[in-house]
């Protein structure tokens, strides 16, 4: 884990060399002030050499300017590179989010996906800057000091160190303690975001249920969860600080008795014990930001292993020597397929079917049948757990992925649009499509004259998920995407059956339009849409239980003829 962290170092080698050399500097302006303590106590002042004392002054003066210009040095490259260092994390995390299969949003939340990508890299971000110039500093100034005291009084230098390993045993110990309290903080404020992210997004729906109080209540156990973990984090924290704090104030205990009963007995001179007791406090600073490095290692450490955990997550990869799948025909073949989402029974069983160029294929039955999952391994959303599937003749596994997607669109019942313009969303199909071409699509899609009465035309922003458009608005965009795709196979999953019938006739001739001269796979919640179809397939439990054209299956009497008898009482009130 070290050297994948120390790799994000390496663009910045410049900035952090410079650091450290800074950080060197300062720790060395900072033993000059015990020296020339002990220097005007025991030789300038006795002897009253008054422009040396001013000159030494004058010195000490100029070093704490320069200190003062290597700190801003610190304070803001070393920042810039920690902020550089950071960014470049969230870039490599938000490459590597879009590279995850479908399989693992399904069991992620957004909220504790974003926890991760922001309050978590910022801690690392900290370390990453503040990590090796504290030690640096703090590690030289140390050494410095005991170097420094031992010319003075070598005994009474070791008596006042052998508090150190005391120092780091405390840290030793509870280390461990601080560094799982910090990991159950992290997962409870990975927690309250998920709740947050979740609440914020259904908010019309809590308005339209008036359920605002069991918001606030899933929102406050997780506001709880976190109280309970930052108060464990708070509790490791202080035994840490109050435990090392008293170890440190024993450094004082010991300079004032031991150097007492060293200088009662003559064994050091006064100015030399003066400048024990100001050299023990300015070594006393490093140690005790050595001690604090503690805090700030912990917190960097668990927020980058979350980061690592993400960045080892697996993901979508092409099979070994897969080709670009090329200009598809259209022609899709099941055989023997089977899926299985985690622990869970088959969704798929063994299932079988073909679909030629340019035929409209429906998919009906019950919900959980499968059919939904049939439209997600067609495009390679998931890997099927047996059997092959084929588009032209060509097994999936042997084409790249991106070149299959290429060739598929995709309508679906549930339709995101992003907070952008129409014309963004429109060319979300095609991103190099022209003005013209973009129009064109509208104008097939039956949105292009209601875009035409707004007020900024195709520069509207729609705002977050197409919240100011109607479903029927935002489902039209979304064909004129697929418009603009121009893709050879078709996948439409019950886009309709969210519409009221008005709405719904002027989207089936959009979608009657779209699927000319395109193999189309149909999920259809109403049948009465799918009576045209080349092929309709009865899902249930993973099997095809029926298959053919309507007035086929209607004369078989079976699952789809009961289903369509069903929906046509219910739709003339029967």
């Amino acid at each position: 884990m070290l050297k994948r962290f120390i790799r994000y170092y390496r663009p910045h080698k410049a900035i952090f060399i410079m650091d450290m050399l800074a950080s060197l500097l300062v720790a060395l302006v900072g033993i000059m002030y015990p020296i020339i303590t002990r220097e005007m106590l025991n030789e300038l002042i006795p002897n009253r050499e008054y422009r040396m004392i001013v000159l030494a002054g004058i010195g000490l003066l100029v070093l704490y300017i320069i200190r003062m210009l290597l700190n801003f040095f610190i304070q803001y490259y070393g920042h810039v590179m920690g902020v550089r260092m950071q960014a470049e994390m969230r870039s490599d995390m938000f490459r590597h989010l879009e590279k995850l299969p479908y399989s693992f949003y399904d069991n992620h939340e957004t909220g504790k996906i974003m926890s991760r990508m922001t309050s978590d890299l910022m801690d690392v971000s900290e370390l990453a800057h503040h990590g090796p110039e504290n030690l640096l500093i703090s590690s030289i100034s140390v050494i410095l000091s005991f170097a420094y005291l031992c010319t003075i009084n070598a005994w009474l230098t070791l008596i006042i160190f052998a508090c150190v390993p005391l120092l780091i045993l405390i840290a030793v110990f509870l280390r461990k303690r601080m560094r799982d309290a910090f990991m159950e903080s992290r997962v409870s404020t990975a927690q309250i975001n998920a709740s947050l992210e979740s609440s914020i997004s259904g908010i019309r729906v809590t308005k339209a249920f008036t359920n605002a109080e069991k918001e606030e209540e899933k929102f406050q156990e997780g506001n709880g969860m976190f109280v309970t973990a930052r108060r464990k984090a708070y509790k490791a924290m202080g035994q840490f600080h109050s435990m090392t704090s008293f170890i440190t104030d024993i450094f004082n205990v010991i300079v004032l008795i031991a150097g007492g009963f060293f200088l009662y007995n003559g064994q050091i001179l006064f100015g030399d014990y003066s400048t024990f007791v100001v050299s023990i406090n300015l070594c006393l600073s490093p140690v005790m930001t050595l001690i604090n490095f503690m805090e700030q290692y912990q917190t960097g450490v668990t927020g980058f292993e979350r980061f690592v955990e993400i960045m080892d997550e697996k993901p979508e990869e092409d099979t070994p020597g897969a080709v670009d799948i090329g200009e598809v025909q259209g022609d899709i073949e099941f055989r023997n397929v089977s899926y299985r989402y985690e622990d869970s029974n088959p969704v798929l069983d063994h299932l079988s079917l073909k679909v030629k160029k340019g035929q409209t294929y429906a998919l009906v039955g019950p919900s959980g049948g499968g059919k939904t999952t049939i439209c997600h391994l067609i495009p390679h959303f998931y890997d099927c757990t047996d059997g092959e599937i084929l588009i032209d003749g060509k097994e999936l596994h042997n084409v790249t992925m991106s070149s299959v997607r290429r060739n598929i669109g995709i309508v679906q019942q549930d339709i995101y649009l992003f907070n952008a313009s129409i014309r963004d969303n429109i060319l979300y199909g095609r991103l190099d499509a022209t003005e013209e071409e973009v129009i064109e699509a509208a104008k097939r899609a039956n949105i292009h004259d209601y875009i035409m009465t707004l007020e900024n035309g195709y520069d509207t922003v729609i705002g977050e998920r197409g919240v100011r458009l109607s479903g029927g608005q935002k489902q039209r965009l979304s064909i004129a995407r697929v418009f603009l795709k121009n893709p050879p196979i078709l996948i439409l999953d019950e886009a309709t059956s969210a519409l009221d019938n008005t709405t719904e006739i002027l989207i089936q001739q959009a979608l009657d339009e779209l699927c000319k001269g395109r193999t189309t796979i149909v999920v259809a919640h109403r049948l009465s849409t799918i009576k045209n179809a080349d092929e309709i397939a009865v899902i249930a439990d993973g099997r095809i239980l029926e298959q053919g054209r309507h007035e086929e299956l209607i004369e078989q009497n079976g699952m789809y003829a009961d289903l369509y008898n069903l929906q046509f009482r219910m739709e003339n009130g029967a």
